[in-house]
């Protein structure tokens, strides 16, 4: 079960990888419905029936060494589990390791992000999502699914670029006038068209964390999520912005979260697999050898 099905240890193990890949299968907090405690291997799996070539780079980016971690298995109460996710995010990062964290629901990205900006000066995050996260609490909980961006922006003080939005809460609403140190590209603005990524891209700090909720794309295309709502990005407009980002800023770390695991429907994620390997090749293009057959 090794992230692109990669059997030599010389690009799977540990010892020698830039990149983990990090299952982390937990829905302590969904409010709609589920799966997502199922997606993160569910997408380790489809993984392994992707080319491994990226023609966009002409490149093999596992060539880099993408190790992929044991399931992280939920704790017992939210606190706990977020807890020990930051735990482990920091020694990752001593290791000095590219982390992809694969979820489980979105709550699981808070603690990481934290760990990210205890490591990294000057870091702002890069959201992909329908919806705001800018809760204070929902359902009982500050470490819900439904605040991690209000974890973010409100706690940690981290500046955010939120692309694809299109549900927000009257409360929600009411905080972005407070001055949250936030700038919202909804989706009813950007959707079919690129004209507005470099704007995004340049609100953004030198140092970008990328966290990616797949219900952020369209339900067309990504049906099998907590909450799929209508209206969202496309799949080449996705891309485009990735790689923009990764051309203009540095990426530090990334996540995919909110993939629901529903028997029978594989191609979502198929999808997240191949979201996340072309977001690598983006990120270490220019450190990739090049294979010498791109397509032009």
């Amino acid at each position: 079960m090794n992230f692109g099905g990669i059997e030599d240890e010389k690009y799977s193990g540990l010892d020698t990888a830039e990149i983990v890949v990090w299952p982390v299968s937990y829905e302590g907090t969904v409010s709609y419905g589920t799966g997502t405690e199922a997606g993160a291997m569910a997408i380790v799996d489809a993984s392994r029936n992707m080319e491994l070539y990226e023609e966009e780079t002409d490149a093999e980016v596992y060539k880099l060494g993408i190790h992929t971690l044991p399931e992280f298995i939920p704790r017992p109460t939210p606190a706990e589990m977020m807890n020990d996710l930051y735990g482990e995010s920091k020694r990752l990062l001593e290791l000095g390791k590219f982390i992809c964290m694969l979820g489980g629901e979105h709550s699981v990205s808070a603690p990481v992000i934290r760990a990210h900006a205890e490591k990294f000066e000057n870091i702002s995050v890069l959201q992909i999502d329908a919806h705001a996260d800018l809760r204070d609490s929902y359902d009982g909980t500050e470490h819900s699914h439904a605040s991690i961006m209000a974890r973010v922006v409100k706690d940690l003080k981290i500046p955010a670029v939120q692309v694809g939005i299109r549900s927000i809460s009257a409360e929600e609403a009411v905080s972005l006038k407070d001055g949250l140190p936030t700038k919202i590209f909804w989706a009813r603005d950007i959707v079919g068209r690129t004209d507005w990524i470099d704007e995004a891209i340049n609100s953004l700090t030198d140092n970008v964390y990328l966290t990616i909720d797949i219900d952020g794309l369209d339900p067309s295309i990504v049906p099998t999520t907590g909450t799929p709502e209508p209206g969202g990005l496309g799949w080449y407009e996705t891309l485009t912005l990735i790689r923009k980002l990764a051309e203009n800023k540095r990426v530090i770390g990334m996540d995919l979260v909110e993939y629901s695991y529903v028997p029978g429907q594989d191609s979502v994620a198929f999808l997240c697999a191949k979201l996340v390997y072309k977001s690598f090749a983006y990120v270490f293009n220019g450190r990739t050898p090049k294979v010498g057959l791109a397509v032009s």
